[in-house]
């Protein structure tokens, strides 16, 4: 979806830009990978993720204290009737597939398979 896009990649530039009042955003660096829109454009979800690190879980309750202020640099960035309410997921794709693709490469699948 075209506003899901334009929303990931506000909120991208302002993790690039580290504006944040909240310490324990002040040296995190995050990724958005995706956002999802409610149909109504109200309500956006943006899944984040650490590059080459998997705890991104801890700095979920400090990203979900800055949804006002992320909220707020939509409703700035965008022309929307309405500035979406921002709520954070881990983004966990990433490591699935890397879990699968083990599990494939097992020996045990990859007889099966025939590899």
């Amino acid at each position: 979806m075209r506003v899901g896009e334009e929303v990931r990649h506000v909120l991208s530039g302002l993790f690039t830009r580290h504006e944040f009042r909240d310490p324990d955003l002040a040296d995190i660096e995050v990724t958005v990978t995706e956002v999802r829109m409610s149909l109504d454009l109200k309500h956006a979800t943006a899944f984040v993720t650490r590059l080459g690190r998997t705890d991104i879980e801890q700095s979920l309750p400090a990203l979900r204290r800055a949804a006002p202020y992320f909220r707020a640099q939509l409703a700035h960035a965008m022309r929307l009737r309405v500035a979406p309410d921002v709520s954070f997921q881990a983004d966990t794709a990433l490591e699935y597939a890397m879990h699968i693709n083990e599990l494939l490469r097992a020996p045990d699948v990859a007889k099966d398979l025939g590899a």
